[in-house]
Parts: C-alpha cells; sequence; structure tokens
C-alpha cells in the first residue's frame, strides 16, 4: 500500500497518521490510525528504532530481522494492510518491497472487567464479560486450561466485518452442532452493527417465537459450564454477552448459583422458579375469568370482600386487569432506563403512590392489585432476562382469553402455548427436552438439582461424545490406593 491509495481509502477522514523514516529519500513509510494505535508506542519505540536502522540498510528483511520477527506479521496487499490499520496495527512499507510488515499496538480505550450486573449471584465468582473479545476470551481460557478447547474466528458481514468467535470442546461436543452453528453464521450477509443478541436472532431456529433458543450471558463460569457439558459459546466482538446453544427451556431457569449452593437449596430454588413462572401466567387470568363468568368457583367470604372490593370500579375485570397490567410494565420500563439512583426510586415511590391513589380513586380493587404484583414479581425471579421479559410479554394474551372465554379461554391459551413450545428447536435439539422427548435420567440436572455425585454424566440432550466427566477406570484406581 502506497501513501496515494491510503488517501484515497481514508480520504474522509483525520486520524490517518503517515511517517516518512529515512528523509530525504523517503522510501520507507509508516502508517497508522492515531484513534486506534497507541502513540506512544509509536514514537517512543519504533520510529527510533527504525530510523537507527535505517541509518544502515532499509531493507525489509533487516527491519523485521531487527524488530523481531515473532512480533510482526507480513502484508502482501492493499485490502490486507487496510483490515490491519482498522484492527489497531502499524503498517510499514518499503519501496520497491513485494510485502509490507504490520505490528499490533492496539490503542483503544477498553472497558475494565466488573461484577455482573444482570445476572447477579451472591456465591461463585463476581466476574462479567466485557465488550474486548480477546479479553473475553482469555478469561474462558483461564477458567478451561486445556488443549481441548478450540477456538474458530469467523466473520460476519462484508461491508463492515464483525469478528465472531466460537468455542467448544473437541472430543465432547456433537460436530454435528458445530456443522450447524458454523454454516449459519458463514451464511448471513449484514451490513449492520453486530452484537450477540442480534446474531442470536438471525442464527435462531424460529426467529419469530417469543421464546429465546439461544442462551445469552455475561458469566464466564455459566459459559465454561455449558463448553463442559458439550454446548457451543459464541462471542462477538463488541458485545459483553456470549451465546450458548443449543439450549432447552429448562436451563432458562437454572443459575451458576445452583451449583454453588448445597443440592437441597438448589433443588428448592429451582422448583420455586418453575412454580413462579406458572403462577405470574395464570395469577390474573384465573382472576379474571372467575369475577366475569365463574362467581361459583370464588367461597362466599372471599366473593363478599371482592365484590365490596370492586363496589367502585366502573370496569369489567378485563379491562381493570390490562389496566393495572400496563401500569406495572410502565413502571418496570421506567425504572429500567432511568439512572440507577433515580429508576430506584421511581419503582418504589411510583408503585405506592400511583397504585394507592388508584384505589382511592376507584379504578381498580385492593385484591387485584396484590394480584398484579405479585405476578411481576413472579416474572422477575427468573434467571434470564430474555425468558422473563416472554412471560410477561405472554401474560397479556392470557388475561385476554380469559375475559372473552372464561376458564376456557386459559385451557386453550396453555394448550396453543404447549404445542408452540413442544415445536420449538435449538440448533436443531428439542426445546422441551427431558420433558419432550421423555428423559427420567437427565432431570436430575433439569426440574432438580441432585448431588454433585450424582452427576458423573453429562446430559444427554447435547449428544457429547464423551457421556462421563471423569475416567472411571483412575477413579477406581485412586480409590483402591485410598483404602
Amino acid at each position: 500500500m502506497d501513501r496515494e491509495s491510503a488517501r484515497n481509502w481514508f480520504s474522509h477522514t483525520s486520524d490517518l497518521v503517515t511517517e516518512h523514516i529515512d528523509e530525504p529519500e523517503g522510501r520507507v513509510r509508516l502508517f497508522f490510525l492515531s484513534t486506534m494505535a497507541d502513540a506512544k508506542v509509536v514514537y517512543s519505540e519504533l520510529i527510533p528504532k527504525l530510523r537507527e536502522i535505517c541509518l544502515e540498510e532499509s531493507g525489509i528483511e533487516v527491519i523485521a530481522q531487527h524488530l523481531g520477527a515473532s512480533s510482526s506479521s507480513r502484508v502482501f496487499d492493499e485490502g490486507e494492510a487496510i483490515e490491519r490499520l482498522l484492527s489497531g496495527h502499524i503498517v510499514i512499507q518499503v519501496e520497491e518491497s513485494s510485502y509490507g510488515l504490520a505490528f499490533p499496538s492496539d490503542g483503544s480505550v477498553g472497558r475494565n472487567i466488573q461484577a455482573p450486573e444482570i445476572e447477579t449471584v451472591v456465591l461463585g465468582p463476581q466476574i462479567a464479560f466485557v465488550e474486548e473479545l480477546n479479553v473475553n476470551i482469555c478469561i474462558i481460557r483461564k477458567y478451561m486450561s486445556t488443549p481441548r478447547l478450540f477456538h474458530e474466528r469467523l466473520s460476519v458481514g462484508k461491508t463492515i466485518p464483525m469478528n465472531v468467535s466460537m468455542l467448544y470442546m473437541s472430543g465432547t461436543v456433537d460436530e454435528e452442532n458445530v456443522n450447524t452453528v458454523r454454516q449459519r453464521i458463514n451464511h448471513l450477509e449484514l451490513d449492520t452493527s453486530l452484537d450477540s443478541t442480534i446474531l442470536a436472532q438471525h442464527i435462531a431456529d424460529n426467529e419469530k417465537s417469543l421464546f429465546p433458543t439461544l442462551q445469552q450471558t455475561e458469566r464466564p463460569d455459566r459459559v465454561v459450564h455449558g463448553l463442559r457439558q458439550g454446548q457451543i459459546a459464541i462471542l462477538v466482538e463488541g458485545s459483553p454477552f456470549a451465546l450458548l446453544g443449543p439450549t432447552t427451556l429448562l436451563q432458562f431457569f437454572q443459575s451458576p448459583d445452583d451449583y454453588y449452593l448445597r443440592w437441597s437449596l438448589a433443588t428448592f430454588n429451582r422448583l420455586m422458579r418453575i412454580f413462579a413462572m406458572i403462577l405470574s401466567l395464570i395469577l390474573t387470568p384465573i382472576y379474571v375469568a372467575a369475577l366475569t363468568y365463574h362467581y361459583e368457583m370464588i367461597p362466599a367470604d372471599l366473593l363478599l370482600s371482592l365484590a365490596q372490593s370492586r363496589s367502585r370500579v366502573p370496569f369489567p375485570p378485563l379491562w381493570e386487569a390490562i389496566l393495572m397490567e400496563l401500569i406495572i410494565e410502565l413502571l418496570r420500563e421506567a425504572g429500567a432506563r432511568l439512572p440507577t439512583k433515580v429508576g430506584q426510586t421511581i419503582g418504589i415511590v411510583g408503585g405506592i403512590v400511583i397504585g394507592q391513589a388508584i384505589v382511592q380513586a376507584g379504578f381498580t380493587s385492593n385484591i387485584l392489585i396484590i394480584i398484579v404484583a405479585l405476578g411481576a414479581l413472579s416474572s422477575f425471579i427468573a434467571p434470564s432476562y430474555m425468558i422473563g421479559s416472554t412471560i410477561r410479554v405472554v401474560r397479556f394474551p392470557m388475561i385476554l382469553l380469559a375475559g372473552v372465554l372464561g376458564a376456557l379461554g386459559i385451557v386453550v391459551g396453555f394448550s396453543y402455548l404447549a404445542s408452540h413450545l413442544l415445536r420449538q428447536t435449538s440448533l436443531g435439539r428439542p426445546y422441551m427436552y427431558p420433558i419432550y422427548p421423555v428423559r427420567f435420567s437427565d432431570w436430575k440436572d433439569g426440574f432438580i438439582r441432585a448431588p454433585l455425585s450424582s452427576l458423573s454424566e453429562r446430559l444427554k440432550f447435547f449428544n457429547p461424545k464423551r457421556i462421563s466427566r471423569f475416567d472411571r477406570a483412575r477413579a477406581k484406581e485412586k480409590k483402591d490406593i485410598d483404602e
């Protein structure tokens, strides 16, 4: 790449810097982008060394030898040189030479590694991914110091290419899953900014479904656990979230905390999350159906209390419930978008003030406020933000069906929901596993979390090459020695 071609490619930018090393001949030129490369490395280290070398000889082989061949890479064409410049490299070019040299010098500003903010846990490592792809891969490799961890670098997009990394455990992962992910990523032709959440929508089995079929996480320990199980991890440059697949619906209700707690506590927490999901879906619809069509289902004492509470409410139960659900969603969205301290204040004070004012004005009853609040709290128990948002959205059509058809509407809604979930797949694997197809042997790490001594085999859902987590012969030999 000569000076004229560099000017043509970067004619609309002012951060391209060209330095002539061997003045006045100017045979040796150095190119870099001031916003991407570290200026301290360029002017304090590289340029003084180049000037000393050029006093004797300015051949490209001599420069590579003196600067260290291991720290440089050869650049043979203009396109490769431009790609290196855009990634923060310094390109050195000598006239009449068949190739140039590129030296890494990343001067970009990155975020420090911090504790996770979305997937918070009480026990376990307090570390989360950042926007730097290489840093994220480094974190995973520190957790998994094994040559069996394979890393494939893929590129998505032609106009604005983005780096995507695919990681998996060789000898454990199913090659069919690897080929499926690789094929779907390579066939993408995007001309937009890429994030792991956007990539998940493009490579999902059913993009139109409300339910996520790839798990998004900011926790390295969750990724490491998935890799050891036989899952595939996908990381994107500039995204602090990793993707894990294939996955099941039950895995969205599992937390890294489950493996740091005793098995009894972890099992209780998992069952509590599943119960909370069902409660969030049916609590408000049951209220609407009972008050609209099925008064006989309500005990007499409770019916009297409901009648007194709703004596001033001018709306039917259906619109009353939808109004309260919308208010809860507005408070939730406002609390999420505002700064942290202000958002907490809006969520607490706004909920109390608005709830009390609505009851006093006669727009709703006290009992519905309790029911809606319990439903909202139940949806927040899910460890995954995506599945929690899905539950909150599904609740609205369930309320509408309950208001139109009563208890029959709730049955219809759950039937459609069950049939939809049974048809879903994740990278071609059944989404409702181990419920369908039934695999009781994998329930020990599904609905419940059995003692760690019982989790000696990987889940058959991932179709791993090695079912056992450890060498049974070696473990038996060690046991015999201890005895």
